[in-house]
């Protein structure tokens, strides 16, 4: 059993970081079996409950929870106003995280329950269909790497299609397509390859690697459950299982060695807790030379192009980028299928705008949209989310300005559009200590599924931090300009290099120093002035060289200037969505079963998105069918529309049962009375099995006004006769 439990925690590596691949279509590590996911029958009949609206008996059990919560939440904000060390801050935040938890977990515990969602069968269904599955499955599988087949493809498909038309095209975006190999000075200077990493620890012998904080978890679970431990110890370890977010480096070491932790499949001792960066290191070119690695986010694509789309957009702000595509993270132990992998689908957008002027000309549309935000000062007060309208929220200021909240009320709209549920979806915004020191704002759109309440969309406003690091990085100015309405005269203090003696003298370097040289800030080059006339010359870094100037190579000039703009970095709101993350909440939030029979289940994913549109089936294989298929199946495609002809043998009812499982939600039937003039067929929605007699000629206009959200089917049901025959659901036979 403990291996089981320590499978997610596992990635077996080589010492060179090399993924191996394991034989059969289950995994084994030291003769030990783990089945590859969808075939788990441990996830029948998760509670998923909405706690939303809770009852006064309810709130009666919750009070001391809630009470907890807002005790340690007083408590950080002491500490955080009387100046107390970032440690006692840090320990103070992890114990409110636990206390964050316990309640959140005992609010769902009393939610009524909106349903109850059985997990195992949904994959089976995924797998069976093949929309995903793990990739290599025939080696053995590689976790955290799915590939998508015919179903999961076309809904990916459709769910970019919407996303491109409601954003890109709506809102008038530039759409730019970026390179995933990213040289290292562009991640140097975006912060990522000194922060983005995990802690790990590696088997001393055979080098297998283990994520700490999930081997830890994992390590002491084991302990707690063993009949001879101690309560006290089964107290200490579940303590500290729920305090590992907020542990540093020292203090999991310390947990690695009071318990003797060892790797879990051999025994061996571990080595100290290291740093794993989670980008996929590579290098570019046949000679090894230049560094890179594979994008863990298209966004910094966005940002090193913004001055040439600042000159497409003719210099105007605010205005927005896009980009669709896969970005990398190396995850030391990817799991919970589509949520955490290692390949991914983004969806980013980057509005560039005044950072004086944050207000949006179309917030008014959105200002009534009412959403569920669950509010930092919410969580350190252990209330819950609260229901408001977006502009309730930007006026008072719990969101920071109508831009961010704008953005904030189309994802809920697109979110909605797709078939999330919108009962299980909520704004959570980060707390001080989780955003990021220059971010102004951050809010993420979070589904409610039987892993819990996962993030599938970040809105943040980044400030201006990334152009700030770009141009600082390059001493490329990556600014805007506003005009002034009055010009202003300012002190300019600048360094004047003389490039010919510069040039002389170094030779190639030259143009690097005088680069060097001409970025420095005003209290730079009033430090660079007092060396220089102190000692005749100073010494200034290019790259990690130091490079010796003389007074003969540059002279300090400090003069007037009449100026009619300002110059200035333009704020950044970014809307980032996780592709992958959102299509498996929509997978959850659509698994239904056919009332009366647990047997035929189905995916009643909204028609904008769904996979294919429509099914072509006639009623058996009479030859007198197939021109009015083929007829049919022409006039579909020429008005794109996707569409699956099933003539196979079988009941309709259980061809209607195979077309519901891969969420196609219009199905035309051709029969015998089709053969009749004037010609007609049934067309059938998936959801209710309700059927309307409709002429041929008008059919594949109303599937495609019926699939593009052009006609709901309420309205079709009042425009055209409705076919009496039902189909009897049980064992999907008509």
């Amino acid at each position: 059993m403990f291996f089981r439990k320590v499978c997610s925690c596992l990635l077996l590596i080589t010492r060179r970081q090399t993924v191996h691949l394991l034989p059969r279509s289950s995994l084994y590590f030291n003769n030990t079996k783990f089945s590859s996911w969808g075939s788990k029958k441990n996830h029948r009949n998760i509670k998923i409950g909405i706690s939303l609206f809770m009852d006064p008996k309810s709130e009666e059990i919750l009070a001391p929870f809630r009470a907890s919560v807002k005790e340690q939440g007083d408590l950080v904000r002491s500490l955080k106003a009387d100046g107390a060390t970032e440690i006692e801050i840090k320990k103070a935040v992890a114990e409110l995280k636990v206390r964050k938890k316990v309640l959140e977990d005992k609010e769902l515990e009393l939610a009524p329950a909106a349903a109850t969602f059985d997990r195992a069968k949904m994959e089976d269904l995924l797998k069976r269909r093949f929309f995903f599955d793990q990739s290599f499955a025939i080696y053995g599988g590689i976790s955290g790497q799915y590939d998508f087949g015919p179903m999961g493809c076309a809904l990916k498909a459709n769910m970019l299609n919407a996303w491109r038309k409601f954003f890109i095209l709506e809102e008038h975006m530039l759409e730019v397509d970026c390179s995933i190999l990213t040289p290292e000075p562009v991640l140097k200077a975006s912060g990522h390859v000194d922060r983005f990493a995990d802690l790990m620890v590696k088997d001393v012998v055979n080098g297998e690697c283990f994520r700490l904080d999930h081997l830890i978890k994992a390590a002491l679970e084991n302990v707690a459950r063993d009949k001879k431990t101690s309560q006290e110890v089964r107290n200490e370890c579940e303590d500290i299982v729920i305090k590992l977010d907020g542990m540093t480096k020292d203090e999991m070491s310390a947990v690695l060695e009071k318990f003797k932790i060892r790797s879990p499949l051999t025994g061996n001792e571990l080595t100290e807790p290291i740093e794993f960066n989670l980008m996929f290191g590579t290098q570019i070119g046949p000679s090894g030379l230049i560094k890179g690695f594979l994008r863990p986010e298209t966004a910094q694509g966005i940002f090193v192009n913004f001055k040439r789309l600042l000159e497409f957009n003719n210099g105007k702000l605010p205005f927005a980028a896009a980009q669709i595509g896969n970005a990398f993270r190396n995850e030391i132990s990817p799991r919970s299928g589509l949520i955490r992998v290692r390949e991914f689908t983004m969806a980013e957008i980057e509005h560039f705008c005044d950072p004086i002027d944050k207000s949006h000309n179309k917030f008014k549309n959105v200002r009534d949209t009412k959403m569920l935000l669950y509010s930092a000062c919410n969580q350190m007060d252990g209330k819950s989310a609260e229901l408001k309208t977006i502009g309730e929220a930007v006026d008072t200021g719990l969101v920071a300005n109508e831009t961010l909240g704008y953005f904030m009320a189309r994802i809920q709209t697109y979110m909605i559009k797709i078939g999330v549920d919108p009962l299980r979806l909520r704004f959570r915004q980060h707390m001080s200590n989780e955003m990021a020191h220059y971010a102004c704002d951050c809010w993420d759109a979070e589904c409610l599924t039987s892993y819990g309440w996962i993030e599938c969309v970040g809105c943040a406003d980044r400030a201006a931090f990334d152009l700030s690091q770009h141009s600082k990085a390059t001493n490329v100015r990556l600014m805007a300009e506003r005009k002034l309405a009055q010009p202003k005269t300012i002190s300019v203090t600048e360094i004047q290099p003389n490039k010919a003696v510069i040039g002389k003298t170094f030779k190639q370097k030259a143009k690097a120093i005088v680069d060097v040289l001409s970025s420095y800030s005003v209290d730079e080059i009033m430090s660079f002035k007092k060396k220089l006339e102190a000692d005749k010359e100073t010494s200034i870094l290019v790259g990690e060289e130091p490079v010796k100037i003389t007074q003969e190579m540059a002279s300090i000039k400090m003069y007037d200037k009449v100026v009619h703009v300002d110059e200035f970095f333009p704020s950044v709101i970014e809307p980032s969505f996780g592709i992958g993350r959102i299509m498996y909440a929509l997978f959850e939030h659509n698994f239904r079963f056919r009332e009366g029979d647990e047997q035929r289940s189905l995916f009643a994913l909204p028609p904008l998105v769904a996979p294919i549109k429509c099914s072509i089936l006639p009623l058996s294989s009479n030859s007198e069918f197939e021109p009015f298929v083929i007829k049919l199946s022409n006039a579909l495609t020429k008005l794109n529309i996707s569409h699956k002809v099933d003539d196979a043998s079988g009941s309709i009812g259980r061809r209607y049962a195979r077309t519901d499982e891969i969420a196609i939600p219009f199905g035309i039937t051709i029969d015998f009375d089709t053969l009749k003039e004037p010609y007609s067929a049934t067309l059938r929605e998936r959801d209710t099995m309700s059927q309307l007699r409709i002429m041929l000629e008008e059919l594949p206009g109303v599937v495609a006004d019926l699939a593009e959200g052009r006609l709901a089917w309420s309205d079709a049901q009042n425009k055209y006769p409705k076919f009496e025959q039902q189909e009897n659901t049980k064992h999907g036979e008509e």
